[in-house]
């Protein structure tokens, strides 16, 4: 059984709970639910955290931008051919610090993910993107950027205005920038269209979210000819917070309650802000040559390649 059909459970529970009018039933069954979810729901697989990661009900760049921050001005547009609305970005106050912020979009209708494409940018969207950075740079303003995207859109058209370029081109300006950047993967980290706004000093994942070079069903439909092992592929991937927590890809996870971050996104909000501050005030007496040092050598120093057990393909089935 996996996350959402035990979700499923959890929510007869509720609705039981929410028909009783007897206070000693309405305790036992308040009883019966924190045990289930405290059972059922914490020891979690990587196809859980998978399905977690992309949960319709969870909190979006959006939600984020507007409980994480204050009087946030978005920006349009890369002043070259278009405003992805897959990329939402612009200026915003973190205690009273000014900050930009960078998120890539996902809806919570079909109507909206449809215009966000579903969280794929085009290469406007990433040109946008390294706008707002380079602006961000020139007032020396730190840099936010909130990752969910299954990866890049690979359409003709954006292959044709230059998608491969616009990521490559984004990496290669992060990597130089001399403000802080602190990146954050709030839902899926997917391949280098994630990797084109995640290059910071520090890189935290929210605890059910993942990070990897393509999704599970791309991973299984390369190594075994079937997208249906995407549960299997996930499994060896080592795309969960805790799996790139111990090889040092990320700097730390932002914990979520029990059954997702949807549960109770409140909670979320302010342990991201804790540690998007806590993580900015190191940077406050350093010069713009260390900040680029610094992430030059985080970047330089993870050793993934190193420390992946490929021990770990063996026994799963071809």
């Amino acid at each position: 059984m996996d996350i959402l059909q035990k979700e499923k459970k959890l929510q007869k529970l509720e609705e039981e709970l929410r028909r009783l009018d007897d206070e000693k039933s309405i305790e036992e069954i308040k009883k019966t639910i924190e045990a289930y979810k405290v059972k059922s729901m914490s020891n979690l697989s990587s196809w859980d955290r998978v399905l977690l990661a992309r949960h319709p009900k969870r909190p979006t760049a959006k939600d984020y931008i507007h409980h994480v921050f204050d009087d946030f001005i978005e920006l349009h547009g890369d002043r070259g051919f278009a405003d992805d609305q897959a990329i939402i970005g612009g200026i915003a106050m973190l205690n009273n610090i000014p900050v930009t912020v960078i998120g890539q979009r996902k809806g919570k209708t079909t109507d909206e993910n449809i215009a966000y494409n579903f969280g794929m940018p085009h290469p406007e969207g990433y040109r946008k993107a390294k706008r707002l950075m380079r602006q961000a740079e020139k007032f020396n303003r730190p840099i936010i950027t909130l990752i969910d995207t299954p990866g890049a859109y690979p359409g003709l058209g954006a292959e044709a205005r230059g998608q491969g370029e616009a990521i490559a081109k984004n990496l290669y300006e992060m990597s130089d920038l001399g403000v802080p950047i602190i990146a954050i993967i709030i839902g899926e980290g997917g391949s280098g269209g994630a990797l084109a706004i995640g290059m910071g000093n520090r890189v935290y994942m929210l605890e059910n979210s993942i990070y990897s070079i393509l999704s599970p069903e791309g991973y299984a439909s390369i190594l075994w000819k079937d997208a249906t092992k995407a549960k299997a592929a996930s499994e060896v991937m080592k795309l969960t917070s805790y799996d790139l927590e111990e090889l040092e890809v990320i700097d730390g996870i932002i914990k979520e309650p029990i059954g997702g971050a949807h549960y109770d996104s409140k909670l979320v909000y302010e342990s991201m802000r804790t540690v998007i501050e806590r993580s900015l005030r190191s940077y406050h007496p350093m010069s713009h040559y260390e900040i680029k040092t610094e992430r030059y050598a985080k970047y330089r120093n993870i050793g993934f390649f190193q420390r992946f057990n490929y021990e770990n393909l063996k026994g799963v089935e071809k």
